[in-house]
């Protein structure tokens, strides 16, 4: 503070007035050498002098702004230079100084961060958007050279946003979509996750100034009681975590309001549904501590299925590191749980800043570092080629991990969600080019139509007149066109299936009595549809086919036999085919695949529901052998299906990775991955995955056994 206060005092009694410039200071001296401070101190004279007379909107004098930004970037712990081009980042562009005279006083590299940060208002474009894509090309192509140029920029537009409310409506709504759009992305792929909250929040605020009211009060009606929650479960996790002798910071979590409704956006969820979800992040000393962490919270609330993630083994693409669970809370209520090391905290707010925070004996991880320089590196490649429009398109792609943008044989840009496959695509392009598709070229090869696209691939679709949905597409599509074209058509489709599946059913099991359909004949037929009450044979068939008649009862009673004699399970055969998806399913207690012994169980309204013959199930489904009937699997299958495996790991950072990557290695996509349990030294891990038969089970089991850090691997069966 003393030295913070003698600098002060050899300023102009105008200039000492300035409290922003006062807290700066005293935020710089907490972690830069004095000369360095005395190098910022020039720049604010030389700032100050430059914008004299100028003010901003808001009627503040236009250094203040300046001031801000610096502030923004000291916060962060920026080095001196950067510091130096935020105080001077306007000079060039609103004053008569020029660069030469910034590189003469400053130093070459301050006045390259002042350039990268200026626009171009002196050159004349021929549009609006087209003066904005070579501003930001330029500023781009400088952030390669030197990241702190966008680290400049960031707390810029930050502090421009904050001051939002002085401009017209039309500039404030154009300003706000920018910033979505482009300088909140960047700060997340960047990493610096509390300038990302921030823009994001401001962003809504003025690009929807209706739904961020709304949301804003709703969420202040809710946070008196959402404050004692979260203060009961932080003591709950606080005193688990502490009778395991582990030192842990448990801080609840306040939604952001732009999470919120983009949560309700994407996930078509309604606004309580939301805000009643609780945050809660875990910070402890080491990464083996919080997978020991992970068992304890699971321990207190049982994990959702499915909603467990790993991103400390596998970092995010901007070098995030977090363990990720949601629980059932109390009466159900979610809890979003993040359980991470202090490194990794410090990571995640400040993402490629962190960089700059520490000495050099003592920096954290250069993931983000090494992630956003290897990012920048594709971006230099992209700006080879094309206009400033075309590059600054590029960048938004780049910039939004959970969309893609894939390209149309025409050129055309067609946006869609990660993950989407060719069939989503051809949804996207039209219901009808949907319905007919029989293949698809990605970048002139064919491919399969699960194949999922990644961004500026180029789409092409083959049809055909006579094509029809595949049921199968269900299975992996993404996109909610495509699901409901395809429910769509096969509901359409569902009654012509029911019926042929049920006349099969009837037939078979009319030959096991030693009749048929024919022998029945026409005259005995009508009898038997004029007693149970319906119009023709197609409506009979269809109650057999979807399992709410049963085939062995309705053979008798048209037979005229309705003796119990057999005491066994009919003996009809059904050979399983992927084509009869709507009316066959497969139990999800067993999940039976092919090679196993199997048996089919008549379900009313589900049709044929297939089970392992060693299910557990089966026990207590013997007390109806009249709704039994025996299946047969078709021969080669072309077909995916699911089954599940529980391996008993050693607990070693990373081991749940090396699995993954095991079973990936194999040809199988994992479906879902869940924690059973945790000990001192094991861990219990449940893989849903999708196999062929069971032979390529196996090899994914003995490949599995193998690993050095797998104990036993067994495979699931109720």
């Amino acid at each position: 503070m003393d030295y913070a206060a003698t600098l002060l005092a050899k300023l102009p009694a105008a200039l000492r007035r300035d409290r922003g410039f006062e807290r700066l200071v005293t935020t710089l001296e907490s972690y830069l050498p004095s000369e360095q401070i005395d190098l910022i101190m020039r720049a604010y004279h030389f700032g100050a002098a430059a914008h004299e007379g100028q003010t901003r909107k808001t009627g503040e004098p236009y250094i203040t702004h300046p001031v801000a930004v610096a502030q923004e970037l000291a916060n962060m712990h920026l080095d001196a230079q950067a510091i130096t081009a935020a105080i001077l980042h306007d000079v060039v562009e609103d004053t008569d100084a020029s660069l030469e005279e910034i590189s003469e006083q400053f130093g070459s590299d301050v006045a390259a961060l002042v350039d990268g940060v200026s626009k171009l208002d002196q050159i004349q474009f021929r549009s609006r958007a087209e003066a904005q894509a070579e501003s930001f090309r330029k500023m781009m192509l400088a952030m390669i050279e030197d990241i702190r140029v966008i680290l400049v920029k960031l707390a810029d537009r930050l502090h421009n946003m904050k001051t939002l409310d002085a401009m017209p409506p039309e500039k404030r709504r154009r300003i706000a979509r920018e910033t979505l759009d482009i300088y909140a992305p960047i700060a997340n792929r960047l990493g610096i996750n509390r300038l990302k909250v921030e823009l994001e929040d401001l962003g809504f605020r003025y690009l929807y100034p209706m739904r961020y009211r709304v949301l804003n009060k709703a969420r202040k009606k809710s946070k008196g009681n959402q404050k004692q929650i979260v203060k009961q479960i932080s003591a709950e996790f606080g005193n688990a975590i502490a009778s395991e002798e582990i030192e842990a910071d448990v801080i609840g979590r306040e939604k952001h309001l732009y999470s919120i409704y983009r949560k309700m956006a994407e996930k078509k969820r309604l606004l309580s549904d939301v805000v009643d979800v609780y945050g809660f992040r875990i910070i402890v000393d080491e990464v083996s501590t919080c997978y020991q962490v992970l068992g304890i919270v699971h321990g207190l609330y049982k994990p959702m299925p499915g909603r467990f993630k790993d991103y400390i083994a596998i970092p995010r693409i901007n070098g995030y590191q977090s363990l990720h669970t949601t629980l059932f809370g109390p009466k159900g209520m979610p809890l979003e749980v993040q359980i991470r090391t202090r490194k990794m905290d410090r990571v995640a707010e400040s993402g490629v800043a962190s960089h700059w925070q520490y000495k050099a004996e003592d920096r954290v991880d250069a993931t983000p570092q090494r992630r956003a320089r290897e990012w920048l590196a594709n971006l230099a490649e992209l700006q080879q080629s094309g206009s400033s429009e075309e590059f600054l398109e590029s960048v938004k792609v780049d910039l939004f991990p959970d969309k893609i943008y894939v390209f149309t044989p025409k050129g055309d840009i067609m946006p869609l969600p990660k993950g989407a496959t060719a069939v989503d695509f051809a949804y996207a392009v039209h219901t009808d080019i949907g319905n007919r598709t029989v293949a698809a070229k990605v970048d002139r090869s064919l491919v399969p139509l699960r194949t999922a696209l990644t961004n500026s691939q180029t789409v092409e679709i083959v049809t055909s007149k006579n094509a029809t949905p595949n049921p199968n597409w269900l299975t992996f599509v993404r996109t909610a066109k495509a699901r409901t074209a395809i429910r769509h058509y096969m509901k359409n489709l569902r009654s012509n299936e029911s019926i042929d599946l049920g006349k099969r059913l009837l037939d078979r099991t009319l030959k096991d009595l030693g009749s048929s359909l024919r022998k029945v004949g026409k005259v005995r037929m009508n009898e038997a549809l004029e007693e149970l009450g319906f119009n023709n044979s197609a409506e009979l068939f269809e109650q057999l086919g979807l399992g709410e008649r049963l085939a062995p009862l309705t053979a008798r009673f048209l037979l005229g036999s309705t003796d119990d004699e057999e005491t066994g399970p009919a003996q009809a055969s059904l050979v399983i085919a992927g084509t009869e998806g709507m009316v066959v399913s497969y139990a999800k207690c067993c999940y039976p695949i092919p090679g196993d012994e199997i048996m089919g169980y008549l379900s009313s309204g589900r049709g044929v529901v297939v089970h392992r013959t060693t299910c557990g199930n089966l026990i207590n489904f013997r007390k109806q052998p009249e709704k039994w009937i025996s299946v047969t699997w078709e021969k080669d299958i072309a077909r995916e299906f699911s089954s599940q495996i529980q391996t008993d790991t050693r607990n070693k950072t990373g081991v749940l990775a090396e699995v993954a990557a095991t079973i990936a290695d194999c040809g199988s996509n994992i479906e879902q991955v869940e924690v059973l349990g945790r000990h001192e030294d094991c861990s219990m891990l449940s893989f849903l995955l999708q196999v062929r038969d069971r032979k390529h089970l196996a090899q994914i089991m003995r490949n599995v056994r193998k690993m050095p850090n797998v104990i036993r691997v067994t495979r699931d069966c109720a």
